[in-house]
This record gives C-alpha cells, sequence and structure tokens, in this order.
C-alpha cells in the first residue's frame, strides 16, 4: 500500500466512510454545477474566479470517486492520495487524474492567495476539468 495513503489513514485524513456511495451523486452533481460555473466565468473573462470553480469542480469529482469506495477525506493532499491507491493503482483511472488535480490545486492556490492567474491557465484548467 502507499506509504502516503497508509500515514492519511494513521492520520484520520482518510477515514471509512458508510454513507459515502449514498452521497457519491451529490457530489457529482456539485461539480457538474461548479464546472458550469466556471465556464460562465471564464466566458465573463473572471478568470481568478473561473480557476477556483474549476478546481473545486475536480475536487468533488475526485470526492464522488472516495465517496463511492465509502471513505472520506480530511485533506486535499489525502483525497488524491486515496484516488490514487483506490483507482489509479487498480488500473481504473488514469493518472492523468491525480495529475491534473494536483495541477488544479497549485493554481487555485496561486489565484486566491496571491493573485496569480491568467486567462491561458483558465483555459488549461477548463479543459482538463472536461
Amino acid at each position: 500500500m502507499n506509504r502516503h495513503f497508509e500515514e492519511c489513514l494513521k492520520k484520520n485524513k482518510i477515514k471509512e466512510f458508510s454513507q459515502g456511495r449514498s452521497l457519491s451523486s451529490k457530489e457529482i452533481k456539485l461539480a457538474e454545477e461548479d464546472l458550469e460555473s466556471a465556464k460562465r466565468s471564464f466566458a465573463e473573462e473572471n478568470y481568478r474566479w473561473c480557476i477556483v470553480q474549476t478546481y473545486y469542480s475536480m475536487f468533488h469529482f475526485a470526492r464522488a470517486l472516495l465517496y463511492h469506495k465509502n471513505y472520506r477525506e480530511r485533506s486535499h493532499f489525502c483525497l488524491r492520495e486515496a484516488i490514487r491507491v483506490l483507482y489509479v493503482e487498480k488500473g481504473e483511472l488514469s493518472v492523468f487524474l491525480i495529475e491534473a488535480l494536483a495541477e488544479a490545486k497549485n493554481l487555485r492556490e496561486a489565484a486566491d492567495y496571491y493573485g496569480d492567474y491568467s486567462g491561458v491557465n483558465s483555459e488549461k484548467l477548463l479543459a482538463r476539468a472536461e
């Protein structure tokens, strides 16, 4: 098992969650809503907000995958590690999802915390989220 995933479990950053499957469709709906909002923000040239919304769209989709396996996260990093172990390492999903989510988080933090964003990054992130 992945060392990072084991640490996440040990620190209760990833926990079993019996209600997960029943909530995964709610997370997918949130992901879809955030993606549509991001597209509108992009069209309005509100690139900072587009990046933030796109990241959260990807986050909610990843959370839906985690819920589907009856787990819950308490860390964005641990969410990625759980998806890696539960899906990527089993060949069910491409590592592209983990890489795109990590890049999206970095772009979101740069936009949100440092005012560093662009239309180019917004467009790239939207394409990856699709």
